[in-house]
């Protein structure tokens, strides 16, 4: 009968002894990076923020105070901050338009941008088009259902008209195509718009 032999030697390749050890050297690594970044941000003045801070934005043409911490978005700092609730935590990475605000002038992602970035900026959200022609035409033609997107929307065609104040309707299909609306009254929206245009609302 035959005998038959195994090999009892080690496998070669990648152990999880192998990985153990690469993954302590890696976190040892960022450890030491960490420590790094952090003294060359001290010795060039660079202040590490840290926990909760009290900052201050021009919303509105108002200064107010809100206490918000580094990771803190603009959006959270609107809604949860100052209750300013017109702008929707639709999404986060700012494909569904619905937390459109102003900065600058310019529309920007509120749920993308972070609270201390918007520092000494001039920030406006649907809340401060409360007058404009656009929320008015969005009534007249019936431009909203749910109403979660209407708020996006409201200060994207503000923002277009901006821009653009006598668009034509496939400039207006064409600026407003980063705003979803799931209840598809994408036409009444488009009918608002152009009646800002002829200076109807």
């Amino acid at each position: 009968m035959a005998s038959s032999t195994r090999n009892l030697s080690p496998p070669r390749g990648f152990s999880r002894r192998d990985f153990m050890k690469g993954s302590g050297a890696v976190a040892a690594a960022t450890a030491i990076s960490q420590e790094t970044a952090a003294a060359l941000a001290q010795e060039k003045g660079v202040q590490v923020v840290s926990g909760q801070t009290a900052i201050k934005l021009d919303i509105n043409g108002k200064t107010q105070e809100v206490k918000v911490e580094p990771r803190t978005t603009l959006l959270e700092a609107l809604r949860y901050g100052l209750d300013l609730t017109g702008a929707k935590p639709v999404c986060t990475d700012g494909s569904s338009g619905a937390a459109t605000v102003l900065v600058d002038g310019k529309p920007m992602q509120a749920n993308t941008m972070l609270a201390m970035q918007a520092v000494g900026k001039k920030i406006t959200t649907c809340e401060g088009l409360a007058n404009d022609p656009v929320p008015k035409a969005f009534v007249a033609c019936d431009a909203q259902q749910c109403g979660f997107c209407t708020p996006g929307f409201v200060v994207g065609v503000r923002a277009f008209l901006n821009m653009k104040p006598k668009a034509t309707e496939e400039e207006i299909r064409k600026g407003l195509n980063g705003n979803l609306c799931r209840c598809g009254t994408y036409a009444n929206v488009i009918h608002a718009a152009l009646m800002v245009v002829k200076g109807g609302a």
